[in-house]
Protein backbone atom coordinates (compact mmCIF):
# COMPACT_ATOMS: atom_id res chain seq x y z
CA UNK A 1 0.00 0.00 0.00
CA UNK A 2 2.89 2.39 0.61
CA UNK A 3 4.30 1.91 -2.66
CA UNK A 4 1.39 3.10 -4.54
CA UNK A 5 0.91 6.09 -1.99
CA UNK A 6 4.06 7.25 -3.04
CA UNK A 7 3.54 7.05 -6.24
CA UNK A 8 0.39 9.19 -6.29
CA UNK A 9 2.08 11.80 -4.21
CA UNK A 10 5.08 12.50 -6.13
CA UNK A 11 3.34 12.84 -9.47
CA UNK A 12 1.20 15.91 -9.16
CA UNK A 13 3.62 17.72 -6.03
CA UNK A 14 6.70 17.14 -7.92
CA UNK A 15 5.49 17.26 -11.65
CA UNK A 16 3.76 20.56 -10.79
CA UNK A 17 6.25 22.14 -8.57
CA UNK A 18 8.94 21.88 -11.09
CA UNK A 19 7.62 23.03 -14.39
CA UNK A 20 5.76 26.16 -12.56
CA UNK A 21 7.77 28.26 -10.76
CA UNK A 22 6.77 31.84 -11.58
CA UNK A 23 3.33 33.63 -11.67
CA UNK A 24 1.04 31.74 -10.28
CA UNK A 25 3.84 28.86 -9.39
CA UNK A 26 2.87 28.41 -5.92
CA UNK A 27 -1.35 27.88 -6.39
CA UNK A 28 -0.71 24.67 -9.16
CA UNK A 29 1.66 22.88 -6.39
CA UNK A 30 -1.26 23.18 -4.17
CA UNK A 31 -3.81 22.69 -5.93
CA UNK A 32 -1.81 19.58 -6.79
CA UNK A 33 -1.85 18.42 -3.33
CA UNK A 34 -5.48 18.96 -2.55
CA UNK A 35 -6.19 17.01 -5.15
CA UNK A 36 -4.26 13.97 -4.74
CA UNK A 37 -5.39 14.34 -0.65
CA UNK A 38 -8.95 14.05 -2.07
CA UNK A 39 -8.02 11.20 -4.25
CA UNK A 40 -6.32 9.42 -1.48
CA UNK A 41 -9.29 9.97 1.01
CA UNK A 42 -11.87 9.22 -1.33
CA UNK A 43 -10.12 5.97 -2.94
CA UNK A 44 -8.42 4.67 0.98
CA UNK A 45 -9.83 6.73 4.01
CA UNK A 46 -11.80 3.63 5.20
CA UNK A 47 -8.70 1.84 5.65
CA UNK A 48 -8.16 4.73 8.59
CA UNK A 49 -10.53 4.84 10.99
CA UNK A 50 -10.90 8.01 13.31
CA UNK A 51 -10.40 7.46 16.60
CA UNK A 52 -12.43 9.99 19.23
CA UNK A 53 -9.71 12.04 21.13
CA UNK A 54 -11.03 12.26 24.81
CA UNK A 55 -9.06 12.76 28.01
CA UNK A 56 -5.35 11.37 28.50
CA UNK A 57 -5.84 7.86 30.33
CA UNK A 58 -3.56 7.61 33.68
CA UNK A 59 -2.63 4.06 34.35
CA UNK A 60 -3.77 1.36 36.41
CA UNK A 61 -1.33 1.34 39.56
CA UNK A 62 -1.83 -0.64 42.83
CA UNK A 63 -1.89 0.57 46.77
CA UNK A 64 -1.36 -2.56 48.52
CA UNK A 65 -3.64 -5.02 47.93
CA UNK A 66 -6.35 -2.71 45.92
CA UNK A 67 -6.08 -1.64 42.25
CA UNK A 68 -6.02 2.31 42.24
CA UNK A 69 -6.91 4.39 39.23
CA UNK A 70 -6.89 8.37 39.65
CA UNK A 71 -6.60 7.87 43.23
CA UNK A 72 -10.03 5.64 43.61
CA UNK A 73 -10.04 2.38 43.86
CA UNK A 74 -10.50 0.19 40.57
CA UNK A 75 -12.33 -3.19 40.97
CA UNK A 76 -12.41 -5.45 37.67
CA UNK A 77 -15.44 -7.20 36.59
CA UNK A 78 -14.24 -8.17 32.50
CA UNK A 79 -14.00 -10.87 30.42
CA UNK A 80 -11.23 -13.10 28.37
CA UNK A 81 -11.84 -12.48 24.53
CA UNK A 82 -8.04 -14.82 23.09
CA UNK A 83 -8.79 -14.89 19.53
CA UNK A 84 -9.05 -10.20 19.00
CA UNK A 85 -5.74 -10.20 17.31
CA UNK A 86 -6.19 -13.44 15.26
CA UNK A 87 -9.47 -11.99 14.38
CA UNK A 88 -8.05 -8.86 13.50
CA UNK A 89 -5.35 -9.91 11.24
CA UNK A 90 -7.98 -11.42 9.11
CA UNK A 91 -9.98 -7.81 6.85
CA UNK A 92 -13.27 -10.41 6.64
CA UNK A 93 -13.15 -11.18 10.76
CA UNK A 94 -11.79 -8.24 11.69
CA UNK A 95 -15.24 -6.43 12.20
CA UNK A 96 -15.84 -8.85 15.46
CA UNK A 97 -12.86 -7.93 17.49
CA UNK A 98 -14.24 -4.79 17.09
CA UNK A 99 -17.67 -5.65 18.29
CA UNK A 100 -17.10 -7.37 20.85
CA UNK A 101 -14.77 -4.49 22.42
CA UNK A 102 -18.12 -1.94 21.99
CA UNK A 103 -20.16 -4.81 23.49
CA UNK A 104 -17.91 -5.38 26.06
CA UNK A 105 -17.87 -1.65 27.46
CA UNK A 106 -21.99 -1.09 26.62
CA UNK A 107 -21.88 -4.16 29.61
CA UNK A 108 -20.19 -1.86 31.69
CA UNK A 109 -16.76 -4.65 31.42
CA UNK A 110 -13.53 -2.50 32.41
CA UNK A 111 -10.94 -5.06 31.38
CA UNK A 112 -10.80 -7.72 28.60
CA UNK A 113 -7.73 -10.46 28.61
CA UNK A 114 -6.67 -11.42 25.37
CA UNK A 115 -3.30 -13.42 23.70
CA UNK A 116 -0.52 -10.70 22.68
CA UNK A 117 0.85 -14.14 21.53
CA UNK A 118 0.84 -16.48 18.07
CA UNK A 119 4.37 -18.39 17.98
CA UNK A 120 4.60 -20.21 14.28
CA UNK A 121 0.80 -20.61 13.85
CA UNK A 122 -1.60 -19.95 11.00
CA UNK A 123 -1.76 -15.60 11.52
CA UNK A 124 1.83 -15.95 13.17
CA UNK A 125 3.19 -12.94 15.07
CA UNK A 126 6.31 -14.46 15.40
CA UNK A 127 6.98 -16.68 12.34
CA UNK A 128 10.06 -17.67 13.74
CA UNK A 129 12.97 -16.66 16.47
CA UNK A 130 12.64 -12.91 16.32
CA UNK A 131 10.89 -12.63 13.04
CA UNK A 132 7.26 -10.48 13.42
CA UNK A 133 4.68 -10.69 10.95
CA UNK A 134 3.99 -6.43 10.38
CA UNK A 135 0.19 -7.06 9.39
CA UNK A 136 -0.20 -9.29 12.71
CA UNK A 137 1.54 -6.58 14.89
CA UNK A 138 -0.66 -4.30 13.30
CA UNK A 139 -3.53 -6.19 14.17
CA UNK A 140 -2.59 -6.06 17.46
CA UNK A 141 -2.30 -2.35 17.16
CA UNK A 142 -5.85 -1.89 16.01
CA UNK A 143 -7.07 -4.23 18.92
CA UNK A 144 -5.46 -1.58 20.99
CA UNK A 145 -6.69 1.43 19.53
CA UNK A 146 -10.25 -0.14 19.19
CA UNK A 147 -9.83 -0.54 23.15
CA UNK A 148 -8.71 2.62 23.96
CA UNK A 149 -11.62 3.75 22.14
CA UNK A 150 -14.30 1.75 23.75
CA UNK A 151 -12.82 2.45 27.24
CA UNK A 152 -11.86 -0.89 27.88
CA UNK A 153 -8.28 -1.78 29.13
CA UNK A 154 -6.91 -5.11 27.94
CA UNK A 155 -4.80 -7.51 30.20
CA UNK A 156 -2.33 -8.76 26.99
CA UNK A 157 -0.68 -12.28 27.62
CA UNK A 158 2.61 -12.75 25.89
CA UNK A 159 3.58 -16.84 26.30
CA UNK A 160 1.42 -19.49 26.32
CA UNK A 161 2.52 -22.29 28.22
CA UNK A 162 -0.22 -24.91 26.42
CA UNK A 163 0.74 -25.83 22.73
CA UNK A 164 -2.29 -23.52 21.22
CA UNK A 165 -0.50 -20.63 19.06
CA UNK A 166 2.46 -21.98 19.28
CA UNK A 167 2.57 -21.69 23.30
CA UNK A 168 6.05 -23.30 25.42
CA UNK A 169 6.76 -25.82 22.74
CA UNK A 170 7.12 -23.94 19.83
CA UNK A 171 10.13 -22.30 21.64
CA UNK A 172 11.75 -25.09 23.37
CA UNK A 173 11.82 -26.19 19.19
CA UNK A 174 13.44 -22.93 18.19
CA UNK A 175 15.75 -22.71 21.38
CA UNK A 176 17.11 -26.45 21.20
CA UNK A 177 16.80 -29.58 18.29
CA UNK A 178 16.75 -32.22 21.06
CA UNK A 179 15.58 -30.39 24.67
CA UNK A 180 16.74 -33.22 27.07
CA UNK A 181 14.69 -32.36 30.10
CA UNK A 182 11.28 -29.56 30.45
CA UNK A 183 13.47 -28.33 33.59
CA UNK A 184 15.93 -27.34 30.83
CA UNK A 185 13.67 -25.97 28.76
CA UNK A 186 12.15 -23.26 30.30
CA UNK A 187 15.82 -21.78 30.86
CA UNK A 188 16.99 -22.38 27.33
CA UNK A 189 13.95 -20.58 26.12
CA UNK A 190 14.37 -17.73 28.55
CA UNK A 191 16.86 -15.76 25.53
CA UNK A 192 13.85 -15.78 23.18
CA UNK A 193 11.83 -15.01 25.73
CA UNK A 194 13.69 -11.63 26.35
CA UNK A 195 13.73 -10.82 22.88
CA UNK A 196 9.93 -10.84 22.41
CA UNK A 197 9.06 -8.83 25.52
CA UNK A 198 11.86 -6.23 24.09
CA UNK A 199 9.62 -6.21 21.05
CA UNK A 200 6.67 -5.99 22.31
CA UNK A 201 7.10 -3.87 24.94
CA UNK A 202 8.56 -1.35 22.46
CA UNK A 203 6.42 -1.23 19.92
CA UNK A 204 5.17 1.69 18.72
CA UNK A 205 1.50 1.19 17.65
CA UNK A 206 1.47 2.25 14.22
CA UNK A 207 -2.47 3.56 14.82
CA UNK A 208 -2.31 5.60 17.91
CA UNK A 209 1.95 6.03 17.22
CA UNK A 210 2.35 5.21 21.16
CA UNK A 211 4.61 2.90 22.29
CA UNK A 212 3.59 0.06 24.19
CA UNK A 213 4.87 0.81 27.33
CA UNK A 214 3.58 4.23 27.41
CA UNK A 215 -0.31 3.13 26.63
CA UNK A 216 -2.33 3.05 29.47
CA UNK A 217 -5.00 0.98 27.36
CA UNK A 218 -2.55 -1.66 28.70
CA UNK A 219 -3.81 -2.44 32.06
CA UNK A 220 -1.08 -5.14 32.59
CA UNK A 221 1.00 -7.44 31.25
CA UNK A 222 1.20 -11.12 32.12
CA UNK A 223 4.08 -13.09 31.47
CA UNK A 224 3.17 -16.71 30.65
CA UNK A 225 -1.14 -18.32 30.12
CA UNK A 226 -0.82 -21.10 33.42
CA UNK A 227 3.14 -21.34 33.42
CA UNK A 228 3.87 -25.46 34.80
CA UNK A 229 7.09 -27.08 34.83
CA UNK A 230 5.63 -30.86 35.84
CA UNK A 231 9.34 -32.18 35.86
CA UNK A 232 10.44 -30.16 38.95
CA UNK A 233 7.59 -30.40 41.17
CA UNK A 234 9.73 -28.54 43.42
CA UNK A 235 8.68 -25.10 42.42
CA UNK A 236 12.28 -24.28 42.39
CA UNK A 237 12.74 -23.79 38.01
CA UNK A 238 9.54 -21.95 37.31
CA UNK A 239 10.48 -19.47 40.54
CA UNK A 240 13.97 -19.02 38.87
CA UNK A 241 12.44 -18.42 35.33
CA UNK A 242 9.23 -15.78 36.84
CA UNK A 243 12.60 -13.77 39.40
CA UNK A 244 14.62 -13.94 35.90
CA UNK A 245 11.51 -12.42 33.41
CA UNK A 246 9.29 -10.11 35.40
CA UNK A 247 12.57 -7.85 36.44
CA UNK A 248 13.28 -7.88 32.79
CA UNK A 249 9.75 -6.26 32.12
CA UNK A 250 10.58 -4.21 34.60
CA UNK A 251 13.54 -3.29 33.06
CA UNK A 252 12.05 -1.68 30.04
CA UNK A 253 8.50 -0.88 31.27
CA UNK A 254 7.86 0.57 34.76
CA UNK A 255 4.45 2.41 33.96
CA UNK A 256 2.37 -1.22 33.98
CA UNK A 257 1.31 -3.40 36.03
CA UNK A 258 2.27 -6.87 35.97
CA UNK A 259 0.98 -10.52 36.92
CA UNK A 260 2.50 -14.10 36.06
CA UNK A 261 -0.96 -16.33 34.57
CA UNK A 262 -0.66 -18.33 37.42
CA UNK A 263 -3.85 -20.90 37.42
CA UNK A 264 -3.07 -20.89 41.69
CA UNK A 265 -2.58 -24.21 43.01
CA UNK A 266 -0.40 -24.15 46.07
CA UNK A 267 2.75 -25.94 45.82
CA UNK A 268 4.18 -28.97 47.99
CA UNK A 269 5.93 -26.58 50.79
CA UNK A 270 2.73 -24.69 51.19
CA UNK A 271 0.22 -26.54 53.69
CA UNK A 272 -2.89 -25.22 51.89
CA UNK A 273 -2.14 -27.99 49.21
CA UNK A 274 -3.62 -30.26 51.28
CA UNK A 275 -6.66 -28.34 52.21
CA UNK A 276 -7.71 -26.09 48.95
CA UNK A 277 -6.19 -27.77 46.39
CA UNK A 278 -8.79 -29.57 44.05
CA UNK A 279 -6.41 -32.85 44.80
CA UNK A 280 -3.29 -34.01 45.27
CA UNK A 281 -1.84 -33.52 41.73
CA UNK A 282 -1.99 -30.00 41.84
CA UNK A 283 0.45 -29.56 43.81
CA UNK A 284 3.23 -31.13 41.36
CA UNK A 285 2.95 -28.99 38.66
CA UNK A 286 5.85 -26.79 39.41
CA UNK A 287 4.18 -24.03 40.44
CA UNK A 288 2.96 -22.45 43.75
CA UNK A 289 0.72 -19.32 44.43
CA UNK A 290 1.85 -17.57 47.26
CA UNK A 291 6.09 -18.51 46.51
CA UNK A 292 5.19 -17.40 42.53
CA UNK A 293 3.25 -14.42 43.40
CA UNK A 294 5.52 -13.00 45.98
CA UNK A 295 8.17 -11.86 43.80
CA UNK A 296 8.67 -8.27 43.82
CA UNK A 297 8.19 -7.20 40.26
CA UNK A 298 5.14 -8.92 40.14
CA UNK A 299 2.63 -6.46 41.15
CA UNK A 300 -0.70 -8.68 41.78
CA UNK A 301 -1.75 -12.69 41.66
CA UNK A 302 -3.48 -14.27 39.52
CA UNK A 303 -6.00 -17.08 39.51
CA UNK A 304 -7.99 -19.70 37.48
CA UNK A 305 -11.21 -21.36 38.43
CA UNK A 306 -12.48 -24.18 36.45
CA UNK A 307 -14.30 -26.63 39.52
CA UNK A 308 -15.99 -29.52 37.13
CA UNK A 309 -12.53 -29.89 35.13
CA UNK A 310 -10.42 -29.92 38.42
CA UNK A 311 -12.55 -32.02 40.08
CA UNK A 312 -13.45 -34.63 37.62
CA UNK A 313 -11.42 -37.27 38.87
CA UNK A 314 -13.23 -37.15 42.49
CA UNK A 315 -16.81 -39.25 42.42
CA UNK A 316 -19.82 -38.26 43.50
CA UNK A 317 -19.29 -34.71 43.15
CA UNK A 318 -22.33 -33.10 42.69
CA UNK A 319 -22.65 -29.55 41.45
CA UNK A 320 -23.25 -27.93 44.64
CA UNK A 321 -19.69 -29.36 46.07
CA UNK A 322 -18.36 -27.37 42.96
CA UNK A 323 -20.20 -24.32 44.26
CA UNK A 324 -18.32 -25.15 47.51
CA UNK A 325 -14.87 -25.48 46.31
CA UNK A 326 -14.84 -22.24 44.36
CA UNK A 327 -16.25 -20.48 47.05
CA UNK A 328 -13.58 -21.93 49.78
CA UNK A 329 -10.58 -21.46 46.77
CA UNK A 330 -11.65 -17.80 46.35
CA UNK A 331 -11.55 -16.71 49.96
CA UNK A 332 -8.50 -18.72 50.38
CA UNK A 333 -6.61 -16.40 47.93
CA UNK A 334 -7.83 -13.50 48.77
CA UNK A 335 -7.05 -14.41 52.15
CA UNK A 336 -3.49 -14.97 50.93
CA UNK A 337 -3.66 -11.18 48.99
CA UNK A 338 -4.28 -9.93 52.08
CA UNK A 339 -1.85 -11.84 54.49
CA UNK A 340 0.67 -13.03 52.60
CA UNK A 341 1.54 -10.97 49.67
CA UNK A 342 -0.13 -7.34 50.62
CA UNK A 343 -1.31 -7.43 46.73
CA UNK A 344 -4.71 -7.51 45.02
CA UNK A 345 -5.58 -11.10 43.24
CA UNK A 346 -7.05 -11.02 40.29
CA UNK A 347 -9.37 -14.45 39.35
CA UNK A 348 -8.39 -13.79 35.50
CA UNK A 349 -10.60 -16.63 34.46
CA UNK A 350 -13.30 -19.01 35.46
CA UNK A 351 -16.23 -20.56 33.50
CA UNK A 352 -18.18 -23.74 33.40
CA UNK A 353 -18.30 -26.40 30.69
CA UNK A 354 -21.03 -27.57 28.47
CA UNK A 355 -19.79 -30.60 28.06
CA UNK A 356 -20.24 -31.84 31.64
CA UNK A 357 -23.00 -34.72 31.72
CA UNK A 358 -25.29 -32.83 34.30
CA UNK A 359 -25.08 -29.70 32.53
CA UNK A 360 -27.93 -27.02 32.73
CA UNK A 361 -27.08 -23.42 31.52
CA UNK A 362 -28.75 -22.28 34.58
CA UNK A 363 -25.35 -23.74 36.65
CA UNK A 364 -22.92 -21.44 34.91
CA UNK A 365 -25.58 -18.46 36.02
CA UNK A 366 -25.22 -19.98 39.87
CA UNK A 367 -21.08 -20.24 39.22
CA UNK A 368 -20.96 -16.87 37.92
CA UNK A 369 -23.45 -15.59 41.11
CA UNK A 370 -20.97 -16.96 43.38
CA UNK A 371 -17.45 -15.39 41.76
CA UNK A 372 -19.34 -12.28 41.53
CA UNK A 373 -20.41 -12.15 45.07
CA UNK A 374 -17.17 -12.89 46.73
CA UNK A 375 -15.37 -10.13 44.41
CA UNK A 376 -18.12 -7.71 45.37
CA UNK A 377 -17.92 -8.60 49.32
CA UNK A 378 -14.33 -8.16 49.36
CA UNK A 379 -14.37 -4.78 47.05
CA UNK A 380 -17.02 -3.88 49.92
CA UNK A 381 -14.36 -4.39 52.62
CA UNK A 382 -11.43 -3.33 51.19
CA UNK A 383 -10.24 -6.24 50.71
CA UNK A 384 -7.76 -7.95 47.88
CA UNK A 385 -9.98 -9.27 45.46
CA UNK A 386 -9.76 -7.72 43.01
CA UNK A 387 -11.92 -8.65 40.17
CA UNK A 388 -13.10 -11.42 37.74
CA UNK A 389 -12.71 -12.23 34.39
CA UNK A 390 -14.94 -14.32 32.98
CA UNK A 391 -13.97 -17.41 30.34
CA UNK A 392 -15.19 -16.10 27.97
CA UNK A 393 -17.15 -13.97 25.74
CA UNK A 394 -18.30 -14.04 21.66
CA UNK A 395 -20.31 -12.39 19.46
CA UNK A 396 -22.79 -14.44 17.17
CA UNK A 397 -21.44 -16.57 14.28
CA UNK A 398 -18.22 -17.37 15.80
CA UNK A 399 -18.56 -21.22 16.32
CA UNK A 400 -14.99 -22.01 14.62
CA UNK A 401 -13.52 -20.09 18.07
CA UNK A 402 -15.78 -21.20 20.05
CA UNK A 403 -14.71 -23.77 22.86
CA UNK A 404 -17.33 -25.51 25.62
CA UNK A 405 -17.16 -22.19 28.13
CA UNK A 406 -17.78 -19.87 25.34
CA UNK A 407 -21.02 -17.61 25.30
CA UNK A 408 -22.71 -15.06 24.21
CA UNK A 409 -24.12 -12.98 26.88
CA UNK A 410 -27.19 -11.37 25.48
CA UNK A 411 -28.46 -14.61 24.16
CA UNK A 412 -29.70 -15.52 27.71
CA UNK A 413 -31.55 -12.74 29.56
CA UNK A 414 -30.18 -14.17 33.06
CA UNK A 415 -26.80 -14.13 32.65
CA UNK A 416 -26.56 -10.86 30.75
CA UNK A 417 -28.77 -9.49 34.00
CA UNK A 418 -26.01 -10.94 36.08
CA UNK A 419 -23.14 -9.82 34.37
CA UNK A 420 -24.16 -5.95 33.87
CA UNK A 421 -25.12 -5.81 37.75
CA UNK A 422 -21.93 -6.36 38.87
CA UNK A 423 -20.59 -4.23 36.23
CA UNK A 424 -23.15 -1.64 38.38
CA UNK A 425 -22.70 -2.21 41.56
CA UNK A 426 -18.51 -2.07 41.24
CA UNK A 427 -18.80 1.37 39.53
CA UNK A 428 -21.21 2.51 42.78
CA UNK A 429 -18.46 1.03 44.65
CA UNK A 430 -15.60 3.43 43.43
CA UNK A 431 -18.20 6.15 42.43
CA UNK A 432 -17.83 5.40 38.72
CA UNK A 433 -21.14 5.52 37.28
CA UNK A 434 -21.42 9.56 36.30
CA UNK A 435 -17.71 8.97 34.62
CA UNK A 436 -19.23 7.02 31.79
CA UNK A 437 -21.42 7.25 29.32
CA UNK A 438 -22.27 3.53 29.06
CA UNK A 439 -22.41 2.85 32.80
CA UNK A 440 -24.79 5.92 32.84
CA UNK A 441 -27.15 4.31 30.42
CA UNK A 442 -26.63 0.96 31.66
CA UNK A 443 -27.03 1.52 35.89
CA UNK A 444 -29.33 4.33 36.42
CA UNK A 445 -31.87 2.34 34.63
CA UNK A 446 -31.47 -0.29 37.12
CA UNK A 447 -32.33 2.00 39.98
Amino acid sequence: MRLVLKSITRGPILYWGKRRMGGSGPFIPILGFASCVVFIYLSFGDLWPAYPVGPAWSFVQRNGTRFVLDGKPFYINGWNSYWLMDHSADYQRKHKASAMLEAGSKMGLTVCRTWAFNDGAHNALQVSPGRFEENVFRALDHVIAEAKAHKVRLLLSLVNNLKAYGGKDRYVKWAWEEASTESLEFMAWSGLIASLFQTMLTRKNTVTGVEYRNDPTIFAWELMNEPRCMTDPSGDTIQEWIEEMSAYVKSIDKNHLLTVGLEGFYGPKNPKRLTVNPADWAADLGSDFVSNSKVSHIDFASVHIYPDHWLVLIAHRSFEDKLTFVSKWMLSHIEDGHHELNKPVLFTEFGLSNLNKDFQPSQRDWLYKTVYDIVYKSAQKKGAGGGALMWQLFVEDMDESNDDFGIVPWQRASTYKLITEQSCKLAKLRGAIEESQNLKELCLQKQ
